[in-house]
């Protein structure tokens, strides 16, 4: 079975290494980008199963980038993070057909079970 592969798109380099580490823990392999740009470039885009974006991304919303991707043919299912705690921003991500909206610092058990529930829907 193919490991499956977890990419962390936030500008804050300490939550992308913290997410790398906790998946990895997890025996997941996570790909980290500090940008949308980058995570955009990346060449095995197609082999991503799970984003866990920012809700700030510099010049992007990660509810835009969510919008983007699904437009491109890229379904991948999204769990957007924030320090924001307004209930703007989660709407605007569960609007956009995110699976989950978690606030910083992230509660991992919850990040997990996200996760695997919908890993074991996929496989199931």
């Amino acid at each position: 079975m193919k490991t499956p592969l977890i990419a962390c798109v936030d500008d804050g380099a300490s939550v992308r290494e913290a997410l790398k580490g906790f998946l990895a823990a997890s025996h997941f392999v996570a790909v980290t980008f500090e940008s949308v740009e980058v995570l955009l470039e990346f060449e095995n885009l197609c082999s991503v199963i799970w984003l866990i974006a920012d809700v700030k991304l510099g010049g992007m919303m990660g509810v835009e980038l969510r919008k983007g991707l699904v437009s491109k043919g890229y379904g991948i299912p999204t769990i957007i993070i924030s320090a924001f705690s307004e209930e703007g921003y989660h709407q605007a991500a569960i609007d956009a057909g995110a699976a989950d909206f978690l606030l910083k610092p992230i509660s991992t058990e919850r990040l997990l079970s996200v996760v695997n529930g919908a890993l074991q829907a996929h496989e199931g």
